[in-house]
C-alpha cells in the first residue's frame, strides 16, 4: 500500500497523461480558534490524454464527505484510501472533479499549522506545502510538475486577515475571495490567517525600460517605474521587536540585484514577508508570500551575525520567486539546484550589491556552509549532488548540508568556471524560455554552455553525479638557495565513507592560490595565482627564483570545494599567526581546515583549542567568533580523551570569561563571549557568576540582562543543578510568551535529576500532544554533555521506541525524535554494537535508516578522535 507516500514513477505516468488547468479552492475556517478540523471543498480542472484512463489525486484528510468527477458522484469509502482518490474512466480531455472533505489543522509545522499566542490567546494559522503537504488542507496532484493556476476563497473569523499567493482583496464580510494565481506548483501555494500586525512599504523598478508586462504574457520584460507592493506581518505580540525598514531595506537591494541579474520582471504581483510561529524551517518560498519563522523578529540583543543570517534568509527566498517559482524542476532530483542557486545567489547579493552591509558574506559562507556541506559529505549517507529521488520518502531526508551547501559550493565554482558574466547571461536565457514551466538540470546547462562557451558534460558529471570531498595539498620544493625550484598542488580522492555507494573520483577545479608574507606582525596577500587543477598532479605558473612565501593557501577565495591542507612550512606560521591575516576570509579558510582536520582525527582537540586560544582574541569577524564558540564546546565535549575532558574545559571557560571581561562594553563579542562563557561554566565560582548574572547582584559594564540572555543563563544553572522547578516557574512568570514557554520547557528538560529526564521522555515518546517547537526545545533540553550517565538507560529505550514513533508520527515530529534522541552523547564502541544490532534486526524504512546511520556516524567519529587526542597526550 502506498501510504502517504509517491513515487518518481507514478508522477511521471501521472504527468503523461494529465494536463492540470485551475483550481478552485473554498475554506472554511471560521472554527480555527477552537481548531480541530475545517471544511475543505476543492475543484479542479484538468485535461486526460487517454479516455478510459484511470489516475488519482492526493488528500490527507480525517474524512471525505462528497467526491464528484464529470458529474458523477463517487463513494468516498469506494475510491479514499491511503491519501488518495482513485479517479476511474477518465473521459479524453477536459474532466472537473470536486472534492469536499473536513481537514485537520495541524501543530506539526505541516499542512495547516495552528497555534495559540499565550500573549492574547488569539490563534493564528500559515500552510507549510513542502514537500508534499497542500494534500492536507485541498485534494491536490502533488507533484512539481503539474503546475496550474489557484483561486482561494476563504471565510475567516471577524477581525482576521487572510493572505495567499495573489494580493489580498477586501472582504466580503468574512470571506476572503482571491483572484487567480498564476501557473504555479501546490507546493508554492499558501494561506495565513489571523490577527496578525502588518506594515506596509513598495519597491519600483528604475532600471526597466517600457510597458508593465502581464505575469504569463509578457515574457518576463521589465517595466520602468513598475512599483511591487511589499508587506511585512507578525503577531502583534512581536509588534513592538519588528525592525520593520530593516527588513525592507534589504528586500529593495535583493530585488535591484536580483533583477538586474536575471533580467526578468518579477513574477508575481506583490510580494508579502509574513513572521509565523512553530516554524520548522528558516523559510519558505511561498509565490509573493513567504513564510518566515519568527525567530528572525529578535526581541533581545543579538549580534551582526544573526542580522546577517536572516538577511541571507530573506534573499534566498526572494531569489527562489525566480528559481524556483517561475522554473520549477519537473522532479524533485534538482531540488538541489534550487536550493542552491538561491542560496548562491543571496550569498552573492550580499557580497557585491551596492551599499550591502555585509560584504564579508564568503566568509561566512566558508566559515557555516561549507564545514556543513564536508560533515554531511562524509557521512555513510553522502550522495552526489544530484541524488536518486525515488519517491517522496526519499526527498524529505535530503534537505541536507549535499542539497544546500555543497550545492551552492559547487555553483560558485562553475561561476569561476564559465565567468560570472556568462553564468547570468546564461540564467537570463533560462528564465525566458522556461518562465512557468518545469525544468531538468540540462537545461540550465545547456544555457550556461551556449554563453560560456565551455562543455560542461564532463563538468557535471564529475561534480553531480559523484559523492565525496576532494584533498588539495600543495608540494613546493626548494633550490639551493632556499627560492622556489616547483610547486605542484597534488589532489587526493578519499575512500568514501563506509557504507557510501560510488568511487572516489579526482574532479577539475577552478581554484586560486594565495601567496602571504608577514610585514609588520601581519600576514598580507602578495600575490594571487588562478588555474584550473585536474587530475593528480597539477604544476603551478610560479615563476622559478621566486623567494617563497610566509604561507602559501591553496583555494584562497574559497572557490571551489574541496580540503585544503597546509604544507609544514605553512602551518608553521598559520599556527603562530592565523589571527593576523589582514583579510577575513583567509583566516575563515584556514580556521575550518583546523576545525576539519579536529574532526578528522588529524589535529587533537587540546591542540586545536590551543590554536583557537592563542588567535580568537584577534578574530574581528563576529561571525566567525561565534563559530569558534561553538566548534570548540563540541571538540572538548565529543573529541577530547575523557581524561584531558575536564582540563580542557576548565581551560576554555577561563578563558571565556577572561575575553568576556576584556570585550568592549556593549559590543557584539561581549554578546557573544558572554554566551560563550554562560555555556561552558562549570566551577562553583563561575556557577556564582551565572547566577550573579541572573539575579543582579553581579554586573558587567555594557552586558544588558535581557529576556533572551537571561534563559540563556537560567538554562545553564538549570543543567548543573544549580536552578530548580520554582526558578523555571518564576522566570516563565516574567516571560510569558511562546519562547518563554520553550525556554522553560528545555531547562525543565535540562535539569540533572531522574525524574526530570523520564518526565521530558514521556512527554516526547510516550504522548504526542507537544507542538512541534516545544518539543524541539524538550529535546534539545534533555540532551546534556555533562549527563552521560543519568542518560545511558536512554539508549535501550530509543531503540524500543523510534521505529513505532516512526511509523505513528509526521516525518517532521518523527524526525525530531529519530535524530534528538539518538545516544550520540553515549561514546563507546557499545553504542555502535547496539545500533548495528538493531539496523540488522528492525527493517527501518529507508529514511529512518539513513538517519539513524548518520547518528552513528558521529559516535564512530567520536570515539577516532577521542583516539587521536589521547595519543597526544
Amino acid at each position: 500500500m502506498p501510504g502517504t507516500n509517491l513515487t518518481r514513477d507514478e508522477a511521471q505516468q501521472r504527468a503523461r497523461l494529465l494536463t492540470v488547468d485551475a483550481y478552485e479552492i473554498v475554506l472554511d475556517l471560521s472554527g480555527a480558534q477552537e481548531g480541530g478540523t475545517f471544511r475543505s471543498v476543492t475543484t479542479v480542472r484538468f485535461d486526460c490524454a487517454e479516455a478510459g484512463a484511470e489516475s488519482f489525486i492526493d488528500l490527507i484528510a480525517p474524512t471525505v464527505h462528497e467526491v464528484h468527477l464529470n458529474g458523477a458522484a463517487l463513494d468516498p469509502a469506494e475510491v479514499f484510501a491511503d491519501s488518495r482518490i482513485a479517479l476511474p474512466s477518465l473521459v479524453a480531455g477536459r474532466n472537473e472533479l470536486t472534492v469536499v472533505a473536513d481537514c485537520a489543522y495541524t501543530n506539526t509545522g505541516e499542512g495547516l499549522h495552528r497555534f495559540v499566542d499565550p500573549v492574547d490567546q488569539q490563534a493564528y494559522l500559515y500552510t507549510q506545502f513542502e514537500v508534499p503537504d497542500a494534500r492536507r488542507v485541498f485534494a491536490s496532484f502533488e507533484q512539481p510538475d503539474l503546475k496550474a493556476r489557484f483561486a482561494f476563497t476563504v471565510t475567516a473569523p471577524e477581525g482576521w486577515t487572510v493572505i495567499s499567493n495573489s494580493p489580498t482583496p477586501e472582504p466580503e464580510g468574512t470571506v476572503w475571495r482571491f483572484a487567480p494565481t498564476p501557473r504555479i506548483s501546490t507546493y508554492i501555494t499558501a494561506l495565513i490567517a489571523g490577527p496578525y500586525h502588518s506594515v506596509h512599504s513598495t519597491w519600483e523598478d528604475k532600471g526597466g525600460l517600457g510597458e508593465a508586462q502581464s505575469a504569463e504574457g509578457g515574457g518576463g520584460r521589465r517595466a520602468g517605474g513598475r512599483k511591487v507592493p511589499l508587506g511585512i506581518y507578525c503577531r502583534p505580540s512581536l509588534a513592538e521587536h519588528l525592525d520593520a525598514e530593516e527588513i525592507f531595506d534589504v528586500t529593495r537591494q535583493g530585488f535591484d540585484w536580483f533583477q538586474e541579474k536575471f533580467d526578468y520582471a518579477y513574477p508575481f504581483e506583490k510580494y508579502d514577508q509574513l513572521f509565523v510561529p512553530e516554524f520548522n524551517a528558516g523559510a519558505m518560498e511561498n509565490a509573493g508570500a513567504v513564510t518566515i519563522r519568527d525567530q528572525y523578529v529578535f526581541r533581545s540583543k543579538v549580534t551582526d551575525a544573526a542580522y546577517e543570517t536572516r538577511a541571507e534568509t530573506i534573499l534566498h527566498e526572494l531569489a527562489h520567486m525566480w528559481f524556483g517559482d517561475l522554473v520549477t524542476m519537473e522532479w524533485w532530483n534538482d531540488l538541489w539546484l534550487n536550493e542552491s542557486f538561491a542560496t548562491y545567489t543571496s550569498i552573492a547579493c550580499q557580497a557585491y550589491a551596492p551599499g550591502s552591509k555585509w560584504p564579508h558574506s564568503w566568509t561566512t559562507f566558508a566559515n557555516s556552509m561549507k564545514t556543513w556541506a564536508y560533515r554531511q559529505d562524509q557521512l555513510p549517507s553522502t550522495h552526489p549532488i544530484m541524488a536518486d529521488i525515488r519517491d517522496l520518502d526519499d526527498v524529505l531526508v535530503n534537505f541536507d548540508g549535499i542539497t544546500y551547501a555543497k550545492g551552492a559550493s559547487v555553483l560558485k565554482q562553475l561561476v569561476a568556471y564559465v565567468g560570472m558574466d556568462a553564468f547570468f547571461q546564461g540564467v537570463q536565457e533560462y528564465f525566458k524560455a522556461h518562465a512557468f514551466g518545469n525544468t531538468r538540470l540540462s537545461d540550465l546547462l545547456g544555457a550556461l554552455e551556449k554563453t560560456s562557451g565551455r562543455d560542461l558534460k564532463t563538468w557535471s558529471k564529475k561534480w553531480l553525479e559523484t559523492a565525496g570531498i576532494n584533498i588539495l595539498r600543495p608540494e613546493i620544493t626548494l633550490a639551493a638557495d632556499s627560492t622556489v625550484a616547483s610547486f605542484h598542488v597534488r589532489q587526493e580522492a578519499p575512500a568514501l565513507p563506509s557504507g557510501a555507494t560510488g568511487e572516489p573520483v579526482l574532479r577539475p577545479h577552478r581554484i586560486a592560490i594565495g601567496c602571504y608574507d608577514l610585514r609588520d606582525g601581519k600576514l598580507v596577500r602578495t600575490d594571487r595565482i588562478e588555474l584550473d587543477v585536474d587530475g593528480e598532479l597539477t604544476a603551478v605558473p610560479f615563476p622559478a627564483g621566486t623567494r617563497r612565501p610566509d604561507v602559501v593557501l591553496l583555494n584562497d577565495d574559497d572557490l571551489s570545494y574541496a580540503k585544503v591542507r597546509l604544507d609544514e612550512e605553512s602551518l608553521k606560521v598559520v599556527t603562530a599567526h592565523l589571527g593576523d591575516f589582514t583579510e577575513s576570509l583567509p583566516r575563515a579558510l584556514c580556521w575550518a581546515s583546523a576545525w576539519d582536520m579536529t574532526r578528522d582525527g588529524e589535529l587533537p582537540t587540546r591542540d586545536y583549542l590551543a590554536l583557537v586560544l592563542s588567535g580568537i582574541g584577534k578574530e574581528s569577524d563576529i561571525g566567525v567568533v561565534q563559530s569558534l564558540h561553538r566548534q570548540v564546546k563540541l571538540a572538548l565535549s565529543m573529541y577530547a580523551a575523557p581524561a584531558w575532558r575536564e582540563t580542557g574545559l576548565a581551560r576554555w571557560a577561563d578563558a571565556a570569561l577572561e575575553q568576556l571581561r576584556a570585550a568592549a562594553p556593549g559590543s557584539d563579542h561581549q554578546l557573544a563571549w558572554a554566551r560563550a562563557f554562560t555555556a561552558a561554566a562549570r566551577s562553583g565560582a563561575h556557577l556564582d557568576l551565572v547566577q550573579g548574572l541572573l539575579d543582579g547582584t553581579e554586573t558587567l559594564a555594557g552586558l544588558v540582562i535581557d529576556t533572551d540572555l537571561r534563559w540563556s543563563l537560567l538554562g545553564r544553572l538549570a543543567a548543573t543543578g544549580r536552578a530548580d522547578e520554582q526558578a523555571i516557574a518564576a522566570e516563565l512568570e516574567r516571560d510569558r510568551t511562546s519562547a518563554g514557554e520553550e525556554h522553560a520547557a528545555s531547562a525543565r528538560a535540562a535539569r540533572p535529576t531522574a525524574e526530570a529526564k523520564a518526565a521530558a521522555w514521556a512527554a516526547v515518546v510516550e504522548a504526542d500532544t507537544l507542538p512541534n517547537a516545544v518539543q524541539e526545545a524538550v529535546i534539545g533540553g534533555f540532551q546534556q554533555f555533562d549527563q552521560e550517565e543519568l542518560l545511558a538507560p536512554y539508549t535501550a529505550k530509543y531503540f524500543a521506541a523510534v521505529k513505532g514513533v516512526w511509523d505513528a508520527r509526521s516525518h517532521e515530529m518523527a524526525s525530531q525524535i529519530a535524530i534528538g534522541l539518538f545516544p550520540s552523547l553515549q561514546i563507546s564502541p557499545e553504542t555502535l554494537e547496539t545500533t548495528d544490532a538493531w539496523l540488522a534486526s528492525a527493517e527501518p524504512s529507508a529514511a529512518l535508516r539513513r538517519l539513524v546511520v548518520e547518528s552513528r556516524a558521529g559516535v564512530e567519529r567520536a570515539l577516532k578522535a577521542r583516539a587521536a587526542d589521547a595519543a597526544a597526550g
